[in-house]
């Protein structure tokens, strides 16, 4: 199997750390901003990382991919069968990729990837921005990690890689909750992120980012 794009998007983040919690053997080929690979193209035709292959199987999306490995691969479940916590770890898993994503987003293009990979100084004010609109992101959080100190039940989920993701992002580009403010959500990340599926791929993030 393989997967195309690069670590430090949140999206390729959540397949690479998904896989490592799954034991599974997944490949990953570094793809860069408008990189015209052939492959990478052909299971990603309108180029959005993460693009995925596995034989003559090809698809893009990370919950798409997320949903294939764990129907295949279903030994170890990251998205419960239930209907209630399913339910709840996909909304999880869509509120991670939208809201939190554009949030952490803007202080990461901003912030490390307009002016050390494209070049331009970034926009200040988007980062400002991005970093106001952690606060309710934040709030929320804390109010709903459960007393497991999951997001849905008592084990990992798919909600919990897809949330703790982009936050990697956000410190990156040098921001963290405040932990006065925010005791369970610093807990829960500073928990998840010492996990070997985050950790490893944290290191490697830092080290190609110069922030090591």
């Amino acid at each position: 199997m393989k997967l195309y794009g690069a670590p430090v998007s949140p999206f390729v983040r959540k397949i690479l750390v998904l896989a490592a919690e799954k034991g599974l053997d997944l490949e990953l080929v570094p793809i860069g901003l408008g990189d015209q690979n052939p492959d990478f193209l052909a299971c990603s035709p309108f180029r959005k990382m993460p693009g995925f292959t596995d034989g003559d199987f090809s698809i893009s999306d990370s919950t798409a991919i997320a949903t294939y490995l764990d129907t295949k691969y279903a030994d170890k479940n990251m998205i419960p069968t239930d209907a209630e916590n399913r339910a709840r770890v996909i909304w999880f898993d869509e509120f991670a990729d939208t809201i939190l994503t554009s949030a952490a987003g803007a202080m990461f293009f901003n912030r490390i990837v307009s002016p050390k990979f494209v070049g331009k100084p970034g926009d200040d004010a988007a980062a400002a921005k991005g970093e106001a609109d952690m606060t309710p992101v934040c709030a929320y959080l804390e109010g709903v990690i459960g007393a497991s100190g999951y997001l849905v039940g008592d084990a990992l989920t798919l909600a919990d890689i897809s949330v703790a993701g982009p936050f990697v992002n956000a410190a990156h580009a040098g921001y963290t909750p405040d932990a006065a403010a925010y005791p369970k959500l610093t807990a829960y990340l500073t928990n998840l992120h010492a996990r070997p599926s985050f950790a490893d791929w944290i290191r490697r993030e830092k080290k190609m980012l110069g922030l090591d």
